[in-house]
């Protein structure tokens, strides 16, 4: 396996003044089975309210994409007090960076997957939303192509700025004295277009910290515009749960370990070989 730690500001001059670090667990491949395989990339998005980045929600789900054969890579991506757009920039230039380094990773270029989880995945759905978006030229001079997640997969993810949304995210997000207009143009429900990729959505119906409705005014958007999604909405489980497994929930905390939940990881596998 490689593992490589990049900051991206010294990749990308335009992000200099972030602190985004990209982390990639890439598996090997073998002359036993194919030396020329080109495997699916997972950029991962923690949780953190945009205050910092989970690592409940980082290296185990990297290690269990890897397990899967997947190229997985973390993205820890700038949090408060750095301000929008700094952190949609550093999502949009990981998933460049993945696809540049295409014969190193052995990347298929065409099936990389932003995976967010609460305020990561409200990241990985603005890219989703925003990866034409003019200020991703203008500031890393990289074409809409370039950016472009073939995927989302969205894990209780923040969606909106309305009485449904996870107000924190948006304060550390935007700043706390943002208009409800600023908070608005990145409530996502308003920035889902034909151009948003095929998305799998899960959420937990008694989430009190980002309620279900922020995955079902997604859901909504996407219906609208045609866009195609699989979602699962589980009747019980508290947020943060991550892969729901022991082996990555907090000492003590068992309200994060849930066998039922712990199918979306599966399915996701499944969706994403099929679409």
């Amino acid at each position: 396996m490689i593992f490589e730690k990049i900051k991206l500001g010294e990749v990308y001059t335009a992000l200099e003044s972030g602190s985004g670090v990209v982390e990639a667990y890439i598996p090997s491949n073998s002359e036993e089975i194919n030396i020329d395989r080109k495997r699916p990339t997972v950029i991962i998005c923690p949780g953190g309210g945009y205050r910092f980045t989970s690592d409940r929600e980082a290296e185990p789900v990297a290690l269990r994409f890897r397990a899967e054969g997947f190229n997985a890579i973390v993205l820890r991506y700038s949090v408060a007090p750095i301000r929008y757009s700094q952190q949609l920039l550093e999502v949009a230039a990981t998933v460049d960076y993945a696809r540049k380094m295409k014969d190193k990773w052995n990347v298929d270029t065409e099936n990389i997957i932003v995976c967010g989880f609460s305020a990561g995945g409200h990241l990985a759905a603005s890219l989703g939303t925003l990866w034409t978006d003019d200020v991703i030229k203008e500031r890393l001079g990289l074409e809409a192509e370039e950016v472009k997640p073939n995927k989302l997969i969205l894990s209780y993810p923040v969606i909106t700025s309305n009485n449904f949304g996870h107000q924190g995210s948006f304060d550390n997000l935007l700043g706390e004295d943002s208009t409800d207009e600023d908070r608005r143009k990145l409530s996502i429900e308003n920035l889902v277009s034909k151009d948003t990729p095929p998305t799998f959505i899960w959420h937990t119906f008694d989430d009190k910290t980002v309620p279900v409705q922020n995955s079902l005014l997604l859901a909504n958007a996407l219906t609208e515009n045609e866009v195609p999604f699989e979602m699962h909405i589980y009747p019980k489980g508290v947020h943060g749960l991550s892969l729901c497994e022991k082996a990555n929930a907090k000492d003590g905390e068992k309200k994060l370990i849930d066998g039922h939940v712990a199918s979306w990881f599966r399915l996701a596998i499944k969706w994403i070989n099929l679409t």
